[in-house]
């Protein structure tokens, strides 16, 4: 008897960030499309590392996040664990960002990227909604790329 896939989708801490903020460019759209993939029966993941860069997001000062209370970020972690899957990182994590570090040329705040898809692939989970499809389209033969 065969057992049916369900598509897994890893979120992007950008589309967290627009999700929350509604100074943020295109929050809507970004609430929208999780709604839609949820909708869909999608299994949507985050990872530790996703996690960590949204609260360097919203603390960062800048046109979109305002002063965001570190009591309300907290909270907005904790659902994000409970409403997501969360994903780890750990030894065939990083030696799948070894492998894609030796194959694909990236330095500095790319290896970041990489290593979301590094956690990708590991995890099994081919799919990431993102705004940023630059940071990642030297990385997009591993994995595949949703843009906002």
């Amino acid at each position: 008897m065969a057992t049916a896939t369900v598509s897994r989708l890893m979120l992007d801490a950008d589309i967290l960030i627009f999700g929350q903020s509604v100074l943020a460019p295109m929050p809507a759209a970004a609430v929208a499309a999780v709604g839609r993939s949820l909708a869909a029966g999608w299994q949507l993941c985050v990872s530790r590392q996703i996690l960590r860069e949204y609260l360097a997001g919203m603390t960062r000062p800048g046109a979109f996040t305002g002063t965001v209370p570190v009591p309300v970020l907290i909270g907005d972690v904790r659902r994000f664990q409970n409403r997501f899957t969360v994903v780890e990182d750990g030894p065939d994590v990083t030696d799948e960002l070894l492998n894609l570090f030796a194959r694909v040329p990236c330095g500095g705040k790319q290896v970041h990227d990489a290593n979301i898809a590094a956690t990708m692939i590991a995890r099994s989970i081919p799919n990431l909604l993102t705004r940023n499809v630059a940071d990642f389209t030297r990385i997009a033969p591993a994995i595949t790329v949703i843009p906002l």
